[in-house]
């Protein structure tokens, strides 16, 4: 399981330059398409702004190619939802550093701007993407009024995607379910709890620390207990930093992980005594962000994926992989979703259960993490 960052493990740096990690893309010079020019295409806010969804598909097929970053195959279905993209329109997708965090994603946008390896969109976790916001072309799909509110900027400079519950993730054979936080500090979880990266970077370890943070008594508005917690653990010698993949599951290295239920649930497969528990009491849910990035070099095809993303098709997949998908009140109205993977994907927990930091709360946290991470685990 790779940690997707802010949520996902940090990919070293220089990887994200991507000397050759990506194809060559066709450059914005290319990118004219019958419905106007690559400039209308960076500046079109709604498929109306081509002449429709047809023209949108033309323009993106004209240009051939999408670059997508952080995306790893396992990582809430996005394995089935870039061939599904790639086989519906017939467009390349490039894949680039799939176990790049969210904050690694700007930091590669940044680097490579102007070139046509460039990132054409992005998923981030939401503390990163309210910090970049001004990076973002606004984009509004055409199931847009499907998609709640308080779950999209107004103009669609960022859109929440797909969630899914913070879970401890346990292999059976090594050690005990746990039953409540406290559980962790025993003996019997010597050198075996990790979190899915650092949480700085990491929107699953940040995550996984607000969730340690409620079940202490804290929450979205107060951290503390959960970087506490954590110290805590590493002073009964527990913690584990290890970055947690589907091999250190495999082999037992990584034998109990906090980290997203979609991924905890995926890592089963290849590990049958892998099991999935979510501790009862608050359950830390947090919202992935799609976003187009403003300068992508296939603005056309960026787009394009923006309406796939949001379709009834890939919201599918998302619930598919059990991950809660954004429009999955829609999906259910339209009988695209089954009550049983809503049950499965959500762990039986209701909205009412749910936690979620707001934008100041997120901030907030980010502030005592940056200050008080690094001596926690020391």
């Amino acid at each position: 399981m790779t940690s997707r960052a802010i949520l996902r493990s940090a990919a070293v740096i220089t990887a994200l330059l991507m000397g050759g990690s990506l194809a060559a893309c066709s450059s914005a010079s290319d990118a004219d398409s019958g419905s106007g020019s690559a400039t209308d295409a960076a500046t079109a806010t709604s498929a109306e702004d081509f002449g429709g969804m047809d023209e949108l598909v033309a323009a993106a097929q004209k240009e051939g190619q999408l670059n997508v970053i952080a995306l790893p195959e396992t990582w809430a279905n996005y394995g089935k939802i870039i061939s599904g993209f790639e086989d519906k329109y017939d467009i390349t997708v490039n894949s680039a550093s799939p176990d790049a965090s969210s904050a690694e994603e700007i930091q590669a946008a940044d680097n490579l701007q102007g070139q046509d390896t460039a990132p054409d969109v992005f998923d981030l976790g939401t503390a990163v993407a309210l910090e970049n916001v001004d990076m973002f072309a606004p984009y509004q799909v055409e199931t847009w009024d499907d998609i709640p509110a308080e779950n999209k900027e107004a103009s669609g400079l960022w859109v929440n995607n797909y969630s899914g519950i913070m879970s401890i993730g346990y292999d059976s054979d090594q050690v005990a379910e746990p039953k409540a936080i406290d559980d962790l500090l025993g003996s019997d979880y010597k050198g075996s709890v990790v979190l899915n990266g650092d949480p700085t970077q990491a929107g699953a370890a940040f995550a996984a620390v607000g969730s340690i943070a409620a079940q202490n008594g804290g929450g979205v508005d107060d951290f503390g207990p959960g970087v506490d917690f954590v110290a805590d653990l590493r002073k009964a010698d527990n913690l584990l930093t290890v970055d947690p993949t589907p091999a250190t599951i495999a082999s037992g290295e990584t034998p109990l992980v906090f980290d997203w239920s979609f991924n905890n649930v995926a890592a089963a497969a290849d590990k049958p005594s892998w099991k999935t528990t979510v501790l009862d009491g608050p359950a830390y849910v947090s919202f992935y962000n799609e976003a187009i990035n403003k300068d992508a070099p296939n603005p056309a095809a960026a787009r394009l994926w923006q309406e796939w993303i949001f379709s009834d098709e890939a919201q599918s997949l998302y619930l598919e992989a059990n991950a809660v998908p954004v429009r999955v009140d829609a999906l259910k109205e339209s009988g695209s979703a089954d009550d049983s993977l809503i049950e499965a994907a959500t762990f039986g927990t209701s909205s009412d259960d749910w936690i979620t930091p707001t934008e100041d709360e997120t901030a907030a946290a980010n502030k005592l993490l940056s200050e008080r991470w690094a001596a926690a685990i020391q």
